[in-house]
């Protein structure tokens, strides 16, 4: 009886455990009823989801930390980063406490050299106050590396995931080119500047949501199945090929033997949504910015 009552307190705990949100945990019932049927319909809905997907889109993938060459086909790359992504004020951010100017993402990267100047890579992170993971899979090959007179060119191409969201489901798919040129210090010491251009396509969608806070339990369950769906909808689909941001990055790489050591800075234009749906007119959405920083083992 005692171990049972001891399990029986610890799924307690569990389930207290989960029902807990954190200051930067999403809640995108936030931009309110996008039905125009529902009850207090907010015209510019589905264009502020819009809004904060790309912009949502842009913070998850808004670090490269590696220039363009690989690790070698029998090489490892294991670091720990941090980026500290900029969050626009004009744009909503529906975070369960008071919406951030800036978030912190501490991320975990390993990288694996292949033949054939491939290199495959994952990182994994995680918001700050949140219960939301990013996961990211990556493959680069090295177009050109390693000439004495010629830059470094590589193209990643790379999935990026958010989890822990309720109710929403984003995800960015990506296409990078990268420049780079490594310089030799002396012995097994090497400093290596990069650049380049990151597309990011992103693709979003929300679980059906419901928009009556003072809906009860009984309300959802009881046999009028017509009026347990009222006040809900779900946002319009953001779909990858028509939200594309353009990530613009620059950084550098340090390398002494086996450390690593890397800094990073990035733009990332996330273009414009339409307030309006029965209008053409647009508005811009604003820029993210991101300083990330590295530290590892290469061998």
């Amino acid at each position: 009886m005692r171990t049972f009552s001891r399990w029986l307190a610890l799924a307690a705990w569990a389930a207290g455990a989960t029902a807990y949100a954190d200051d930067n945990d999403l809640q995108v019932w936030q931009f309110g009823n996008p039905d125009p049927n529902g009850v207090n319909a907010q015209v510019t809905a589905n264009a502020d989801f819009q809004a904060f997907a790309r912009v949502m889109g842009a913070a998850i993938t808004s670090v490269n930390l590696m220039p363009p060459e690989t690790t070698g086909h029998s090489a490892w790359a294991v670091n720990a980063e941090l980026s500290v992504v900029s969050m626009p004020d004009s744009i909503l951010i529906p975070t369960e406490s008071a919406q951030p100017s800036s978030v912190l993402i501490p991320s975990f990267h390993v990288r694996k050299g292949l033949p054939f100047s491939l290199e495959l890579g994952g990182r994994i992170g995680w918001v700050e106050k949140s219960s939301q993971v990013v996961g990211t899979g990556e493959l680069k090959w090295a177009a050109n590396e390693g000439f004495t007179y010629l830059p470094d060119i590589g193209v990643r191409g790379h999935v990026t995931k958010l989890f822990g969201a309720r109710d929403l489901s984003l995800t960015v798919l990506g296409l990078d080119f990268g420049v780079g040129k490594q310089f030799p210090l002396g012995g097994m010491v090497t400093l290596t500047p990069y650049g380049g251009l990151d597309l990011g396509f992103v693709g979003a969608t929300t679980s059906r949501l419901d928009f009556d806070t003072s809906r009860t339990f009984e309300d959802t369950t009881e046999n009028n199945s017509r009026a347990a769906l009222e006040n809900t909808a779900a946002y319009q689909k953001v779909s990858f090929g028509d939200n594309m941001n353009q990530r613009l990055y620059g950084g550098v790489r340090f390398i002494g033997g086996v450390l690593q050591l890397g800094a990073e800075l990035s733009l990332t234009r996330t273009g414009s949504v339409a307030p309006d749906p029965d209008s053409e007119e647009t508005v811009g959405v604003p820029a993210v910015f991101a300083f990330s920083t590295t530290l590892g083992l290469d061998f």
